[in-house]
C-alpha cells in the first residue's frame, strides 16, 4: 500500500512540471469518441458499418437471443427451457415480469444498433464515390430495418391485431442521439409507422446493395433485403407482395447467369460441417458470421447438448416428421427415458444462418397460394422441392395446411415460431396448460422496466 502511495504520489509531482514543458502530452483519457471527430473520411464511415454488423452479431440480437426467445414465447410445448436461467424461464413459461433482463437487453442492443446505422446514415456525404455511398445506405438502411422488424413483432401487438395505426409500436428513432437528455425520451410510434418505416428503408436498400457482397458474402447483399421484405409482407398478410420479394431472390442470377442461391443437396448439410467451424453455403442469404475469435453463437450454448443443453425437444415436436425425412438426423433423440436434444446448431462457432432459400421457397408457396398466382412457380413444385431435399416423397396436391407444416419442420428453431403463430392466428398453451390466444397479451414483450422508468413517454404494454 505505502509503495503504491509513493508511486502516485511521485507521478503527481512529475506530471505538473511535464505537461508545462509540452502541452502535448496533456492528453485527456476517453473510452468513446464523438462521432463528428470519428466520422471524418470516406474510410472512417465505412468502418463504422462494420460495427453496424457486429451490433446485430451480439448475443443480445442474431448471435442468439432474438431467435430463442422469440420461440420460446411461441412454443406451444414443443420445447421446454429446463435450464437454471430465470428470464428464458419465464418466457418459456409465458409469465414474463417487467424487469426480464433477455427483454431488456434485446431493447437495449437493438436501439444501440440502430443508433449506429443512423450515424453512418448521417454521414453518408463523407464517402468519396457515388457507388460506396449508395452500398452503405442500403446495407445500413438494412441493419435499422431488421431491427426495427423485431422490435415491433416482440414488444406490440400484431399487425393483425386489432387497428396497427393506432397500436403503440416502439419508438422510431431515425437520426442519430449524440447525447442521453430530455429530447431523447420519446414515445411509442404506432404499429404501422413502425412498419411503414421498415418497408421504406429496406425497398431503399434493395434499389442501393450490391448484387453480391463486397466481401466473400459477409455483407448484406440487395437478395437479403429482399428476403427480409418477404418476411414482413408475410407478416403483414400481403401475400402477393411476399411471393414477388422472395421471387426476386429465388431467381437472382450471379453476373454469369448462374443461379445466386441453391439448396444444399442435404439438409444436414446446411448446418453440420463435423468441426467447430460452419461457414456459409450457397444457400444462405445472409448469415451472421462467428469465429474462435468473434461473434457469439448463443444458439450452440444453449440448444447443443454438447454446451448447455438448456432445451429439451419434446415428442410433441419430433412426432410432426415423417418417418424418412432427413430433418430427424438433427436430432438427437433419446430413448429409455433420456432427453431429446436439436443438434442444429452444435458448430460451437458455427455461423448462424439468418435468412435461407429454403424459407424463400417456402414463403413463395404460400404467398401463391394464399394470393391464388403462380408467380416464378406453383406452390405445390416450390413445397415438393423443400420436401424432395429431405428424402420425403412429392405430393400430388398441396392444401395451405402441407405448406404450413412444412415451413414449421424446416424452420424449427430458427426464431420463426413467436411470428408465425401469430399471423396464422394458431394457440399456444402455457406450462399449466392455459390456452392462449394468438394476440393474447402474455405473447408480447413487456416494455423494460428501466426504460419505463427513465422515459415517462413510454406507455407499457398491457398485462404488466
Amino acid at each position: 500500500m505505502k509503495k503504491i502511495v509513493y508511486v502516485l504520489a511521485t507521478a503527481l509531482l512529475l506530471g505538473g512540471p511535464l505537461a508545462s514543458c509540452d502541452s502535448k502530452l496533456d492528453i485527456k483519457p476517453v473510452d468513446s469518441v464523438a462521432a463528428d471527430q470519428a466520422l471524418l473520411t470516406s474510410s472512417d464511415v465505412e468502418a463504422a458499418l462494420v460495427g453496424c454488423y457486429t451490433g446485430i452479431q451480439n448475443a443480445e440480437a442474431y448471435g442468439g437471443y432474438i431467435q430463442l426467445m422469440s420461440d420460446l414465447l411461441g412454443d406451444d410445448g414443443e420445447a421446454t427451457f429446463v435450464g437454471t436461467f430465470i428470464p428464458p424461464n419465464q418466457i418459456n413459461r409465458k409469465s414474463i415480469l417487467k424487469d426480464n433482463g433477455f427483454v431488456s437487453v434485446i431493447w437495449t442492443n437493438a436501439y444501440n444498433a440502430i443508433n449506429r446505422t443512423n450515424n453512418v446514415l448521417a454521414n453518408l456525404d463523407k464517402l468519396d464515390t457515388p457507388a460506396k455511398k449508395a452500398r452503405v445506405e442500403g446495407e445500413a438502411r438494412f441493419i435499422r430495418a431488421a431491427m426495427y422488424f423485431e422490435l415491433v413483432r416482440l414488444y406490440a401487438r400484431d399487425w393483425a391485431d386489432g387497428t396497427p395505426g393506432s397500436n403503440p409500436g416502439v419508438p422510431l428513432v431515425l437520426t442519430p442521439t449524440k447525447m442521453i437528455d430530455a429530447s431523447s425520451q420519446v414515445a411509442r410510434n404506432s404499429v404501422a409507422e413502425v412498419y411503414a418505416s421498415v418497408i421504406s428503408d429496406l425497398t431503399t436498400a434493395e434499389t442501393k446493395m450490391l448484387a453480391t457482397s463486397a466481401a466473400g458474402n459477409i455483407f448484406a447483399n440487395n437478395s437479403a433485403a429482399a428476403a427480409m421484405l418477404s418476411r414482413v409482407y408475410l407478416q403483414q398478410g400481403r401475400f402477393a407482395d411476399a411471393a414477388a420479394a422472395a421471387n426476386r431472390v429465388i431467381t437472382a442470377v450471379t453476373s454469369t447467369g448462374a443461379p445466386r442461391y441453391s439448396l444444399n443437396a442435404s439438409y444436414v448439410d446446411e448446418f453440420f460441417s463435423g468441426a467447430d467451424l460452419l461457414p456459409n453455403s450457397n444457400e444462405d442469404i445472409f448469415a451472421i458470421q462467428n469465429s474462435a475469435q468473434s461473434g457469439s453463437n448463443q444458439l450452440n450454448t444453449f440448444y447443443s447438448p454438447d454446451q448447455r443443453g438448456d432445451i429439451f425437444i419434446e415428442d410433441k415436436h419430433l412426432s410432426l416428421y415423417e418417418p424418412a425425412d432427413d430433418r430427424l438426423n438433427l436430432f438427437t433423440i433419446g430413448t429409455g427415458g433420456q432427453q431429446s436434444y436439436s443438434d442444429k446448431y452444435d458448430s460451437q462457432y458455427g455461423n448462424i444462418k439468418l435468412i435461407r432459400l429454403a424459407e424463400m421457397y417456402l414463403t413463395r408457396a404460400e404467398g401463391n397460394f394464399r394470393a391464388g398466382t403462380a408467380v416464378g412457380a406453383t406452390p405445390l413444385a416450390d413445397l415438393n422441392r423443400i420436401r424432395t431435399r429431405v428424402n420425403l416423397a412429392p405430393l400430388a396436391a398441396v392444401t395451405l395446411a402441407d405448406i404450413l407444416k412444412e415451413r414449421k419442420l424446416e424452420l424449427a428453431f430458427e426464431g420463426f415460431r413467436l411470428g408465425d403463430v401469430k399471423r396464422n392466428r394458431e394457440s399456444v398453451h402455457d406450462p399449466a396448460g392455459v390456452v392462449l390466444p394468438w394476440n393474447s397479451p402474455r405473447l408480447i414483450f413487456p416494455i423494460p422496466l428501466r426504460e419505463i422508468s427513465v422515459n415517462p413517454k413510454l406507455t407499457q404494454n398491457a398485462g404488466y
